[in-house]
């Protein structure tokens, strides 16, 4: 494993990456933290419009390789950052994100702002609303910058399946990025955007974040409205922030957090000051490190970075020890029957009639619906579609469906158990580093498999964050996770903000692409915004 390193500079053929280091030489407002950027508009030092040219500035010098958005709505932002900086002036505006532009993911509604959940079925949809996540961040003064790529529909673990093209890991463009929320994690990694909001049915924000070197945080189910989130698995769909630090994400979550009466899940949470959690002391605090996820499958290197990180919390006063936490096997079997019961459910409304792709040719109305999904739906999509019908069929839903739930429900159980214990758990977040492109859509039940130390943790409603360790031989970012009771938000992220001081800021991406594979991968980038 190699140690991050700060102050480096790296560029591939003119393009200019970020600057690492908190005091670097070349530090570039796009390096600033979303916090950072905030108090610099908030004392004068730039202006918001200034703050959010910087980062189109950075989307148009570095997306066309990195793939991150679908759409960049450039004049709507410049518009925004104009009635923002009115907004500061008169004291309307007066929080520690005002001003500061940030990505959504592609299947979280923006009013007037393609949504398109990176498939083709949804290729022109413009939503009429806002998700209730992302109107709470424009009543904070967040700017919009655009909408980020993703796996279609959320289904996917690399960002391959979008129907815009692949986004690509900045470290190594010729890696994956993690998914579903590979986008978002990209464009902050590549620090296109301070932050950005993703999305996590089984770990799509903590994996990509820790393939991507990136602060991702999925909070307890039903912290953060789900209305305005397109809907994959209803049961376990959580939106949450994705940053370059761990004040950053509490700072979000504590933005987004919200009651909401139009979310038939939401929870009315008292105590939401998740930022009173950033302090350096994690002294008596318990950590368990499961056994069960330090056995095979799990690379050396990912297990060196997961003791690694739990050798500093014991440094720093917490009482680290490994425990049995059980049924691991059974995760990944009964996420995918729920999840892919409840997406063929969802995925129901996309028929062509109303919105989105609808088939050129076709012969009744059954022929229309048959064609127009056929056709708008990508090859995961509806290989996750006909395993939830069967599953639900009939015959079968006893036998799969039910026991999934009960599976659930057991796994639950597991994680109660080792609460009583453990105030906090660190796991892995992925049993690898990035993988490179093409290897895992070849064999899709190798890529469930990546799921397995994620997955668990939206069966149990669990809140979960990945922070970056250190990176790998071959300079690919290594995250942990760090894994809470339900409505524990804070002691995860005061233990990952006290683990954060010890390792100090991260560094920056130093992507090794060779020129060929560069050209090709900005004129597929290119190419992929415009269909966006």
């Amino acid at each position: 494993m190699q140690e991050s390193t700060p102050d480096k500079t790296q560029e591939i053929r003119g393009l200019p990456w970020r600057y690492g280091g908190r005091k670097g030489k070349y530090m570039q407002l796009t390096d600033l933290t979303a916090l950072e950027l905030g108090r610099k508009i908030k004392e004068k030092e730039i202006s918001v419009r200034e703050a959010v040219q910087a980062s189109l500035d950075r989307i148009a010098q570095t997306d066309g390789a990195v793939g991150g958005f679908v759409t960049v709505d450039a004049k709507g932002a410049l518009a925004r950052a104009d009635e923002v900086q009115k907004g500061i002036e008169s004291g309307q505006y007066t929080g520690a994100l005002a001003g500061v532009p940030v990505a959504v993911k592609d299947n979280i509604c923006t009013e007037g702002l393609k949504t398109t959940c990176s498939s083709k079925i949804l290729y022109n949809f413009v939503p009429t609303y806002s998700a209730e996540a992302v109107l709470n961040l424009q009543k904070a003064g967040a700017v919009i910058l655009g909408k980020t790529n993703m796996d279609e529909f959320a289904m996917g673990s690399t960002t391959e399946t979008s129907a815009f093209g692949p986004t690509r890991n900045p470290w190594n463009l010729e890696h994956v990025p993690g998914g579903s929320s590979g986008g978002s994690c990209a464009a902050v990694a590549a620090c296109e955007a301070p932050y950005a909001l993703g999305s996590d049915t089984g770990g799509s924000i903590r994996q990509p974040a820790s393939f991507c070197g990136v602060t991702g945080l999925k909070p307890t189910y039903g912290t953060v409205s789900r209305y305005g989130l397109v809907a994959y698995g209803s049961s376990l769909d959580q939106i949450g922030p994705i940053a370059k630090d761990v004040s950053d994400c509490a700072a979000i979550l504590e933005t987004i957090t919200s009651y909401d009466r139009k979310d038939s899940t939401s929870i009315d949470r008292r105590e939401t000051d998740f930022t009173s959690a950033l302090a350096d002391d994690v002294k008596g605090l318990r950590v368990g490190i499961p056994s069960d996820y330090l056995g095979e499958g799990l690379d050396d290197e990912v297990r060196a970075a997961v003791m690694q990180a739990a050798d500093v919390l014991r440094e720093k006063g917490a009482v680290v020890e490994e425990f049995d936490l059980s049924l691991v096997e059974y995760a990944i079997p009964a996420y995918y029957v729920i999840a892919s019961a409840e997406a063929s459910s969802n995925l129901a409304r996309f028929d062509g009639v109303k919105y989105g792709y609808r088939a050129k040719d076709y012969e009744g109305l059954h022929n229309m619906y048959k064609k127009s999904r056929s056709e708008g739906f990508g090859e995961e999509v509806k290989r996750r579609i006909m395993l939830g019908s069967f599953v639900l069929s009939s015959g079968y839903y006893d036998a799969y469906y039910l026991k999934a739930l009960r599976t659930k429900a057991l796994i639950k159980q597991s994680f109660d158990r080792a609460f009583e214990k453990y105030d906090v758990i660190l796991a892995p977040a992925s049993p690898t580093t990035a993988p490179k492109l093409g290897e895992s859509l070849s064999d899709p039940l190798k890529m469930y498999l990546g799921d397995i130390y994620t997955i668990s943790v939206n069966l149990a409603g669990l809140p979960g964050i990945s922070v970056p360790v250190c990176t790998d031989g071959r300079g690919l970012p290594i995250g942990v996770q760090l894994i809470g009771d339900c409505f524990k938000e804070k002691k995860i992220i005061r233990a990952a903000y006290a683990y954060e001081q010890a390792r100090g800021r991260w560094a920056a991406p130093e992507p090794a692409a060779g020129e060929a594979a560069l050209d090709n991968m900005q004129a597929a980038g290119s190419a992929a915004k415009e269909v966006g």
